[in-house]
């Protein structure tokens, strides 16, 4: 009985948990749109950038009753919806609470008043660049949330997971990239046939996409160093007790001169790589590599 409740506890702390991420993922992104990307005449990329640009053709059209939350809704919500029946139902859930909270920030922040960070497309007017910058960094950020709970952060995945559903065959980095390209593409002409908010665009996603794959990299990155020497005591006590970081050994053979040697495996910090490449050259006949690691798990400081 008592496991029976401890099992119940952990799903409801873990569906909690998923709940509260998607809100504040899409409170996240929301806001990134709402000061810094609808008021400055840009897209997103994926199936947000064609809500957005349908919004602006409307807004051009004269249609003022065009609302950007309700086209992000009519956009997303009947693939989350199909990913729900035929992909994951839960991951379909949590996408339409996602998106809902990003529709419903926007359309919040203007309802009370909120002033958007707003600039003009003109030669002399850089301010839609840092809004762009903004855009990136903020959202890229509640992508990353989204991907590293649920590996999902809106319709592009939506439309890609469908299509390896049915396709498996299908290379979905290659739909990925086409979707995205299509927004950039249409940008051009749905925004007056300007370069500028092509430029935004790719801007937007290049930084948007650095903050993803960062964030996704863990804080917890180090680097591994990869130690060959014959005096595997020494050096590895020099290590431990000077960086403070773990070592492991391995019995390796020297192919050049058919000698036993040792290789030891650390892994630092960045600001440490300094200080073991002054310990590695006090032992003479020592050779190193090392490489970036993106994730550390288990006690790691």
């Amino acid at each position: 009985m008592e496991k029976v409740v401890k099992k119940d506890a952990s799903f409801t702390k873990k569906i909690v948990l998923d709940v509260l991420v998607a809100v504040f993922a899409g409170l996240v992104v929301g806001t990134a749109y709402f000061f810094f990307q609808n008021s400055n005449n840009f897209a997103p990329g994926g199936v947000g950038g064609l809500a957005t640009m349908t919004y602006h053709f409307l807004l051009g059209l004269g249609i003022k009753e065009a609302n950007w939350a309700i086209l992000m809704v009519v956009f997303n919500l009947p693939i989350f919806i199909l990913v729900s029946i035929f992909v994951d139902k839960k991951l379909g859930l949590f996408l339409i609470i996602y998106m809902s909270v990003q529709s419903l920030t926007v359309e919040l922040f203007g309802q009370i008043g909120l002033k958007p960070y707003s600039a003009e497309f003109s030669g002399e007017d850089f301010q839609v660049i840092f809004a762009c910058i903004l855009t990136g960094v903020i959202s890229g950020f509640g992508f990353s949330l989204m991907l590293r709970r649920f590996g999902a952060s809106g319709g592009t995945y939506g439309i890609s997971a469908l299509i390896k559903r049915f396709r498996p065959a299908t290379n979905i980095a290659y739909v990925s990239f086409l979707m995205d390209s299509s927004v950039v593409l249409i940008s051009f002409f749905v925004y007056n046939m300007q370069i500028t908010p092509v430029i935004c665009t790719l801007l937007n996603l290049f930084i948007a996409n650095i903050v993803v794959d960062y964030a996704l990299s863990g804080i917890k990155n180090g680097y591994k160093f990869e130690i060959i020497t014959d005096k595997p005591e020494e050096l590895s006590s020099a290590l431990l007790t000077e960086l403070k970081h773990g070592v492991t050994e391995i019995k390796v053979v020297g192919m050049y001169s058919h000698t036993d040697k040792y290789m030891l495996v650390c892994i630092i910090r960045k600001k440490q790589i300094g200080q073991i490449m002054k310990i590695i050259k006090r032992f003479n006949g020592t050779f190193a590599s090392f490489g970036k690691v993106n994730e550390v798990f288990g006690r790691f400081k």
